[in-house]
Parts: structure tokens; sequence; C-alpha cells
């Protein structure tokens, strides 16, 4: 199992830049992809930005030089994961709840674990 906590989120401007922290901790060296989601008001979840083991990275159209996910390795250890997204440019579209989702593969499929959610607003 595998457990993931999101911070970061918060009220910033439209222009302006926040750096959104999931740290996972369990069995991590399952992982295989880490990714950020958001869910608007009224809207599906939809994939913002993922990493793999290997660290390639795909972004959704809409964030694509705009933001950048990373691991730490520095930051993390044998128990702890860290991701982070780094959304600079922001829009007011991009107002959401960012969940941080992580995937691993098991006997019978794909395991699958989300956080509680951080939310972003940014203003005008």
């Amino acid at each position: 199992q595998v457990q993931l906590a999101e911070s970061g989120g918060g009220l910033v401007q439209a222009g302006g830049s926040l750096r959104l922290s999931c740290v996972a901790s369990g069995t991590i060296s399952s992982i295989r992809t880490m990714g950020w989601y958001r869910q608007a008001p009224g809207k599906q979840r939809e994939l913002v930005a993922a990493i793999v083991r290997s660290g390639s990275t795909n972004y959704a159209d809409s964030v694509k030089g705009r933001f950048t996910i990373s691991r730490d390795n520095a930051e993390s250890t044998m128990y702890l994961q860290m991701t982070y997204l780094e959304m600079n440019s922001l829009k007011l579209e991009d107002t959401a709840v960012y969940y941080c989702n992580a995937r691993w593969p098991t006997s019978w499929g794909t395991g699958n674990s989300w956080g509680q959610g951080t939310q972003v607003t940014v203003s005008s």
C-alpha cells in the first residue's frame, strides 16, 4: 500500500507561481508512475502531469511549458518519496483541487492510490 499527502496549494494571482509537494510513504519501491491530477468544480478529474520511474514525463497540453513535474531523490529515502509540481504563469483556469496519484503493478493489474487533494485558486 502507498499513502500520499499533498501540500503547497493556496491563493495566487494570475501570472504567479506555486509549488505543490507530494510525499509518498509505504511500499514506495513498487511505484512505477507518479502523477498530478486536478479537478475543477463541475468538471472531471484530469491528468496534469506524470513521471515514470525512468524519469520520463508527460504533460497535458494546457500546462506544457508552464508546469514541471519532478522527483527529488535527495529528499527521498527508502520509506518516503517526494514528488513536486512546479506551476508557473498560472492562469485563472488552473484553479482546481490538485491530487497526487501513485500507480504500481500488482498480480491482478494496477494498484492506485490518491492523496486528499490541495486547493489551488488563481485570482485575477
